[in-house]
């Protein structure tokens, strides 16, 4: 995908630039033209790598390079056809890559570690004889999740894999996509989703959007400044459409100073009860040369996804009872029920670009696991396709959080104990082809 940087424009990151192709071509699908019959495909992609020091940590201060500071690293391949009377073809399929590695997955600074509240039994609510059971879980845990081998899951093309039909009434697009939801997210995140600053950096993990999911089928509208997106996202298990699904929807006003939007997402975990839900409301007002955009996100989740096979794997182990007893408090401790806040600005001058943000979460279960994190992101525009930026973050863990800063392309695991803060500094180069 073609990246576009004018004097002082910092592009936002592909995935939210991937979501306004797909829907500048929905609404290319209005227009009635005469078909060329022209096909184009494109290789396009992002280079980001830096180095970063994280304080707080077990091993302290610790200095490493990264890929990702302010986006994934990927490359990726695009293209459309036209078919005439305001129909095309599009596609894109989209692979990350860790420039650091030359790997397709990642590890946080604080390797497999979680964090306290899903580690120690006796903040668990469980005897401390439990306390091998809760490591060996934590073990699966780390994979399943994605704490200690990525996000990738072998996947080729994890980022997006779609292919779709644009027509005069709107897209359809089918495979793996970004939820409207995290649209909604990205497009009122003054980062963009960039950097650690980024309000998602700091509920990473467990995660309160669903940012990407397989198996979806996607309607996408745009008519003038009005624009939506209505997901279904199948399960895929036999004989019950329920288990594993996802549904999700956005809409989104913009006009030339201001812009307002909504997302939902709901997901059903692999027993077909209702899961993770995010609901979140955005709006930004643009000044010329410097914006104000703020968002709140409302997560539930009541019934955590991936936790049923705990019983079965560790009766063997402990015993039915102990197992159930395990399990339950596992499936406590990833419930979720929280508030996101966040308010940035952004201002551009020149070849410079300079972000502030403030963002909260909100923890209403027993853990109280409050985060706040607050800095600054300054980009320097060396050219269309390259830039070179500079992060510096602070994340204040309040009771049992221990968050710490990650990058776009990573998340950056957590901090030596519950209540530890920390702060990050990143310094990378980023290009774009």
């Amino acid at each position: 995908m073609k990246s576009r940087i004018a004097s002082g424009y910092t592009s936002i990151p592909t995935a939210v630039r991937s979501i306004a192709t797909a829907t500048a071509l929905c609404c290319a699908g209005f227009v009635s033209a005469q078909g060329t019959g022209a096909s184009t495909v494109t290789l396009y992609g992002i280079a980001d790598v830096g180095i970063t020091q994280v304080t707080g940590l077990k091993a302290g201060s610790v200095t490493q390079v990264a890929s990702g500071i302010m986006e994934g690293s990927r490359w990726g391949l695009k293209g459309n056809e036209d078919l005439g009377g305001g129909y095309r073809t599009v596609f894109t399929l989209e692979s990350r890559v860790e420039l650091d590695t030359g790997s397709t997955s990642s590890r946080p600074i604080s390797g497999s570690q979680l964090s306290d509240r899903f580690s120690q039994a006796t903040l668990m609510g469980l005897p401390s004889a439990l306390q091998p059971a809760v490591a060996g879980v934590d073990a699966l845990l780390a994979s399943e999740f994605g704490v200690n081998v990525g996000a990738s899951g072998n996947r080729l093309f994890d980022r997006q894999a779609f292919v779709g039909l644009v027509t005069p009434f709107g897209g359809f697009l089918a495979g793996r996509q970004y939820t409207p939801a995290y649209e909604t997210f990205g497009t009122y995140d003054i980062t963009a989703t960039q950097s650690a600053l980024s309000a998602g950096q700091i509920v990473a993990f467990p995660a309160v959007f669903e940012i990407r999911t397989s198996n979806s089928l996607v309607y996408r509208i745009q008519q003038g400044g009005i624009s939506g997106s209505l997901m279904y996202a199948a399960g895929e298990v036999a004989g019950d459409a329920d288990k594993g699904r996802l549904l999700g929807i956005n809409a989104n006003y913009k006009a030339d100073r201001f812009s307002v939007g909504a997302g939902y997402n709901t997901r059903n975990n692999e027993l077909g009860n209702k899961s993770l839900t995010s609901a979140i409301l955005g709006a930004s007002v643009n000044f010329g040369s410097s914006t104000v955009s703020t968002l709140v996100a409302k997560i539930t989740d009541d019934n955590p996804s991936s936790l049923s096979a705990i019983t079965p794997a560790l009766t063997p182990l402990v015993g039915a009872a102990n197992a159930a007893l395990v399990q339950n408090a596992f499936i406590n401790a990833f419930k979720q029920d929280g508030r996101l806040f966040h308010i940035g600005y952004r201002y551009v001058t020149g070849p410079s670009t300079i972000a502030l943000a403030y963002n909260h979460y909100n923890d209403n279960r027993p853990s109280d696991s409050d985060v706040t994190s607050y800095g600054v992101a300054y980009t320097y525009a060396l050219s269309k396709r390259t830039d070179l930026n500079a992060v510096l973050v602070h994340y204040d863990n309040q009771n049992l959080a221990q968050v710490a800063p990650g990058g776009n392309g990573y998340i950056g695991g957590v901090t030596s104990s519950a209540g530890t803060d920390s702060t990050g500094l990143a310094l990378g180069i980023r290009h774009r082809f």
